[in-house]
């Protein structure tokens, strides 16, 4: 069983940045591949990032290749997601999800965050 929590959305400008964690308080989180999903409004949940469980591979999608950046830190149980150069597409409810495979499929993921709203204006 893995509890995520995910924390840092908020409203940010076009162009700005943005800094998401994604916290668990059980022993076992470092034993776990991380990735982050968003998801807007009529759209279908969008792979984003993952970093394998020791963090020596991170994935990202294309769409944020090169803005967004995965990393994690197994002694706080948590993972991070630096978002810069944010545009309003980017505008969604972000998810940090748990699995033992490092995947871009979101069903094949256990455990699932609440998520956080990450809103970026023009």
């Amino acid at each position: 069983q893995l509890q995520l929590v995910e924390s840092g959305g908020g409203l940010v400008q076009a162009g700005g940045s943005l800094s998401l964690s994604c916290a668990a308080s059980e022993r076992t989180f470092s034993t776990y591949n991380i990735g982050w999903f968003r998801q807007s409004p009529g759209k279908e949940r969008e792979f984003v990032a993952a970093i394998t469980w020791i963090g020596s591979n991170a994935y990202y999608g294309d769409s944020v290749k090169g803005r967004f950046t995965i990393s994690r830190d197994n002694a706080k149980k948590t993972v991070y997601l630096q978002m810069n150069s944010l545009k309003p597409e980017d505008t969604a409810v972000y998810y940090c999800a748990g699995g033992r495979s490092v995947v871009t499929a979101a069903p094949l993921y256990n455990y699932w965050g609440q998520g956080t709203q990450v809103t970026v204006s023009s």
